[in-house]
């Protein structure tokens, strides 16, 4: 008790260094749950089936809603990759008249959308690039090899894009085509140096 009450002021400066620390410990894990609440989500998956008829789904895991600008296909072939915007499309109604709908707008928190199966998608990009098919595959002296799904969205009141991509590589065994993610997860495009990314794919969508 006498070193306890020589050294009283000693450890009172420890107490009060070690209650900081542990202050700053919460602090910090309420400001990471912060910022990981903060952060755009999107997920970019296949459903109803693994081939190439599976529908191809982009989700809003975010807090908030996501406003989506730009939907985009990238193929990779044996020569040159092909690139195509898929926000916009045309579908026929009921009387047979072609209409004109988008993807783009926003996207609710926990809310999905489908942009066609990866087929339609496939298709999509070979007749924009002048690409005759036979079913799923290229007629002419190509091979594709793998497909990749770019989304750029706007998050909350962010004034900067955020982008999230997801590739899936082509199986084809001469019979039919699987569809198999390359990644675990969707890549999320949020730091300095993605969106700098991000803002080169719109450069060169325009």
């Amino acid at each position: 008790m006498q070193w306890i009450s020589d050294n009283a002021q000693a450890i009172n400066a420890i107490a009060a260094v070690l209650t900081l620390l542990v202050w700053l410990f919460y602090a910090q894990l309420l400001y990471n749950g912060y910022i990981r609440q903060r952060r755009a989500r999107v997920i970019i998956n296949r459903g109803q089936g693994k081939n190439i008829e599976s529908l191809c789904l982009v989700s809003n895991m975010s807090a908030e809603a996501i406003f989506i600008q730009h939907i985009v296909v990238r193929i990779e072939t044996s020569q040159e990759p092909l690139l195509l915007d898929v926000s916009d499309y045309q579908q026929s109604n009921d009387d047979g008249q072609t209409e004109y709908r988008s993807h783009q707008g926003p996207l609710s928190s926990g809310g999905y959308l489908h942009i066609g199966t990866f087929k339609a998608l496939i298709e999509r990009v070979a007749e924009a690039h002048g690409i005759k098919l036979d079913g799923h595959r290229p007629s002419a002296e190509l091979s594709f090899k793998a497909i990749e799904l770019r989304v750029i969205a706007i998050y909350g009141s962010e004034d900067r894009p955020v982008g999230a991509r997801r590739r899936f590589l082509l199986n084809d065994d001469g019979d039919a085509c699987s569809i198999t993610p390359a990644q675990i997860d969707t890549q999320r495009l949020a730091s300095r140096r993605n969106r700098r990314l991000v803002k080169q794919w719109m450069r060169n969508l325009e």
